[in-house]
């Protein structure tokens, strides 16, 4: 039984968000906002069907997916792209693979203890975000 992601999530760390930003063409004063906030992601796990929200004061984001299942995701409030988008397991990890306009895009979430891990993928760029249950 993979492991269950439910729950409040408040950022702890965030790495080299910059160049990620910059590998998606997200402009500059965008970027600076970007850069300050602190966000919290709220994840709703019912088996394999997960709705994550990615909550600021500037802009909230939200994405429903059932595992395995390609749909296509706008990426409103992020880049604005279009994107077909999957994600799978791979043992406790969730793997998502976003093909569109931008190469080698995705991210990896997993849970150790009570620290959520993001890896965001876009390019040669790797963004590494951690997140603390509060809930």
């Amino acid at each position: 039984m993979p492991v269950n992601y439910s729950g409040t999530w408040d950022i702890m760390d965030c790495k080299n968000f910059e160049g990620y930003m910059i590998a998606l063409d997200i402009d500059m004063v965008t970027r600076k906002i970007a850069k300050v906030l602190k966000p919290q992601k709220v994840i709703e796990q019912d088996g394999d069907f997960f709705t994550i929200k990615t909550l600021t004061t500037f802009r909230n984001y939200s994405c429903s997916f059932k595992i395995g299942e390609e749909f296509e995701e706008v990426t409103k409030g992020l880049d604005n792209r279009t994107c077909q988008t999957v994600v799978n397991w791979d043992d406790d990890k969730l793997v998502c693979v976003q093909k569109g306009e931008k190469k080698d895009r995705g991210w990896t979430h997993w849970v150790e203890g009570d620290i959520l891990f993001l890896e965001l993928r876009c390019g040669r760029q790797i963004c590494n975000q951690t997140y603390r249950r509060t809930g």
